[in-house]
């Protein structure tokens, strides 16, 4: 429960007399635990009445937290969910339509299409592969370069990768194999890509870390972790496969009933701004206001033209159906959950 932690940590650095003055406005976020405080100190700065509540965990939790409070939301805004998500939500009638401030300007991808959109996405990420370097050469193998070598023997019991079931990163993966591959042959690949995983976990995050540190040698995980890592000096080879990467959009909306409406909507308009995006474009290689996305050190420079061709309605659309029957078939291998997760 390393959210109500946070919760309880931050409420406590507030005076009582700051908080009666104070908006206090709840974002449920499946943003990276280390990203949050540079969003945090940038719509402080630009919004100084306004006290943020952070209730964050992996992508499928979080949508299912808010799909279950439906009748008595908690929340205020969705921040950094991902658009698979945002769909589903908006489905079920939990979204409120909002134009935020300048969205006329963004990368049409990043919209939801409608006049008013009820979600805005701000950052693009992908999955990709870590590989540890070290533990590969001490085993004597190659550092694998498309998705169809993670089936080779040689990795059997090496290679981690996120659950679809609560990681959006695992799921963004696992739809992308289904939409370049076709479905038949998508599924064969699971099956023999199964054989060589050591576990499915509940973090898009976890499976990079781990590989980075030697846990584990290869894992199929979020960019900007892998980017992280690499920064950081450990020992992984950040791989983009050749038949190209799945890819997801992380989105920003209002939660329907909002009992801090307008405080709400100047989060989203802050979450829509250029201040964000340049903190966005430190993670992540494409960002929603064209001419801000940059070069992110440690992944790869042309990362955007690995990008596949996939479409994240469909993934939504066919979301119950593809986690059913990658349960039934891989569920055995998922590790258990032992604390909040990450996208």
């Amino acid at each position: 429960m390393g959210w109500l932690r946070g919760i309880l940590i931050g409420a406590a650095l507030v005076p009582p007399a700051a908080c009666a003055r104070h908006d206090r406005l709840v974002v449920y976020t499946a943003a990276e635990a280390d990203q949050i405080p540079a969003y945090e100190a940038a719509f402080r700065k630009a919004n100084p009445g306004v006290d943020l509540v952070w209730v964050r965990d992996s992508t499928g939790v979080v949508t299912a937290k808010l799909l279950a409070e439906k009748k008595a939301p908690q929340a205020d805004a969705v921040f950094a969910l991902a658009a698979t998500s945002m769909m589903e939500l908006d489905e079920a009638g939990l979204l409120a339509p909002y134009a935020p401030a300048g969205e006329a300007r963004l990368d049409p991808r990043f919209k939801d299409g409608r006049a008013v959109p009820h979600w805005t996405g701000e950052a693009l990420w992908s999955a990709l592969v870590c590989a540890n370097t070290r533990e590969l050469a001490a085993r004597n193998l190659p550092v694998p370069t498309s998705w169809e070598d993670l089936t080779k023997p040689i990795y059997k019991g090496m290679i981690a990768m996120p659950d679809p079931a609560s990681s959006g990163t695992g799921l963004l993966t696992v739809g992308a194999w289904l939409q370049m591959f076709g479905e038949p042959r998508a599924w064969a690949y699971m099956d023999r890509l199964n054989a060589n995983i050591a576990g499915y976990d509940h973090s898009g995050s976890k499976p990079c870390k781990d590989a980075a540190r030697g846990e584990i040698p290869i894992g199929i995980s979020l960019d900007f972790r892998a980017g992280q890592e690499k920064r950081d000096g450990l020992p992984i080879a950040v791989v983009a496969p050749s038949e190209g990467l799945g890819w997801e959009l992380e989105a920003t909306g209002l939660v329907k009933g909002s009992r801090h409406d307008k405080a709400a909507k100047a989060f989203v308009d802050w979450a829509m701004s250029d201040d964000a995006m340049r903190l966005y474009a430190k993670n992540f290689t494409v960002v929603a206001a064209p001419g801000l996305s940059a070069a992110v050190p440690g992944l790869p420079a042309d990362l955007p033209a690995h990008l596949a061709k996939v479409d994240l309605g469909w993934t939504a659309k066919n979301r119950d159906r593809i986690i059913a029957e990658w349960s039934a078939r891989y569920r055995a291998k998922s590790v258990p959950e032992t604390g909040a997760g990450q996208p």
